[in-house]
């Protein structure tokens, strides 16, 4: 299948590219910096060849993801499953009476309105059988579980779970999967150097649950890349 995945040209999207390559399925990468991506996915260009197309995708840029679906379009390609995965971690050790809400706004726009953007402008092309949506969220979205500080983030992931579920009720009668996945701990660039989780292994797990169209034994679309539950 045809796997659009945003924020490809590092850390998390880009296992996912690799390890998606891997099981033979054709991957759309989307990059917000064409040369900093070429770079970085070189070696995957150089194995799998037209099996990886390299795109511009800033999820800020809704005119640039119009742009991107009606050029897939015109070349009429149709996508498998979405990965929302780009995202930024601001303004962690902010306190409150000190946040500039421009921090705030910054997260919303990528964390949040990025996924939206996305799924806006390439839902009409989802259209392969057993489609998927995946939203790259995280345990510090859990309501459940919050904590002080990271106002930016934590928020931003939250809202992208009810995004998560309001798209499962939307979509469901059309047999698109969706889900929000708490990818693990992993030392990214967002996740720093002492994280357990290597990538590649929550890159399995994520592409795992799209195959097997895994669902949630509650009532929330929210796990973590092995398929357990996440507390909402």
């Amino acid at each position: 299948m045809n796997i659009l995945i945003t924020g490809a040209g590092r850390g998390l999207g880009l296992e996912l590219a690799a390890a998606a390559l891997e099981r033979g399925h054709a991957v759309i990468a989307g990059v917000r910096d064409l040369t900093r991506g070429q770079a970085a996915l070189a070696d995957l260009a150089a194995v799998h060849g037209d099996k990886l197309t390299l795109v511009t995708l800033d999820v800020t840029d809704e005119a640039g993801i119009a742009a991107l679906a009606a050029s897939l379009t015109e070349q009429a390609r149709t996508l498998g499953v979405i990965i929302n995965n780009a995202a930024v971690l601001n303004a962690t050790d902010t306190p409150l009476e000190e946040l500039d809400m421009e921090e705030m706004q910054h997260a919303m726009d990528i964390n949040l309105y990025g996924p939206m953007r996305v799924v806006k402008h390439l839902l009409p092309l989802l259209t392969g059988p057993d489609a998927s949506i995946i939203n790259i969220s995280s345990e510090a979205g859990s309501i459940t579980n919050a904590y002080p500080g990271s106002y930016p983030y934590t928020i931003s992931k939250t809202a992208l779970n009810m995004f998560t579920q309001k798209l499962h009720v939307t979509l469901k009668d059309r047999g698109i999967h969706v889900l929000s996945v708490h990818p693990g701990w992993m030392p990214t660039d967002m996740g720093g150097a002492k994280a357990p989780l290597h990538p590649r292994t929550s890159a399995e797990g994520i592409l795992d649950l799209i195959g097997q169209r895994a669902e949630p034994s509650g009532h929330f679309r929210f796990v973590d890349y092995t398929g357990k539950d996440m507390d909402i």
